[in-house]
């Protein structure tokens, strides 16, 4: 009985192996892929690799999601105490300058953008290339990334 056990684990870890190596074959994960897509990870068991994803992607999303709440409630909370004691006659606010130095920000930063594009471009070209070798553990990261932003 035990032999027989081992036998059918074997048989079914064989058809698995088999495959995983007939989809790494297969022309339309290499075409969506890339041909030298792959964990870059490979000792680590598919499993594994969603999970690491998976946790620090939650990880992530966790902290985003607080940061942002304080971020946000600062900012907020900051205008509206500008706003408050504009109305009650404690500072003066020159709005017409405040709007003259807003679109100076937004020409310098039209300018700025311009002139970062190879950089920017080489960035997304090594981010794409790491996705591509670590679609497993990239999308393990997502959810978790996506659940950690719901908690």
């Amino acid at each position: 009985m035990a032999t027989r056990n081992k036998e059918m684990e074997e048989e079914i870890y064989d058809k698995v192996v088999d495959l995983t190596e007939y989809a790494k074959r297969q022309r339309w994960w290499n075409r969506l892929f890339g041909k030298n897509s792959g964990p870059l990870a490979e000792k680590y068991s598919v499993a594994t690799q969603i999970a690491i994803g998976g946790v620090s992607g939650w990880c992530a999303g966790y902290l985003f999601q607080k940061v942002g709440k304080v971020a946000a409630t600062a900012v907020g909370g900051g205008l509206l105490l500008l706003q408050i004691a504009n109305n009650s006659g404690y500072i003066q606010v020159d709005w017409k300058r405040v709007e003259k130095d807003v679109n100076k920000a937004k020409k310098q930063l039209k300018k700025t953008t311009n002139q970062a594009g190879p950089e920017l471009n080489t960035f997304v070209e090594k981010s794409t290339v790491f996705v591509k070798k670590n679609i497993v553990v990239t999308s393990g990261f997502i959810g978790g990334f996506l659940l950690g932003l719901a908690s």
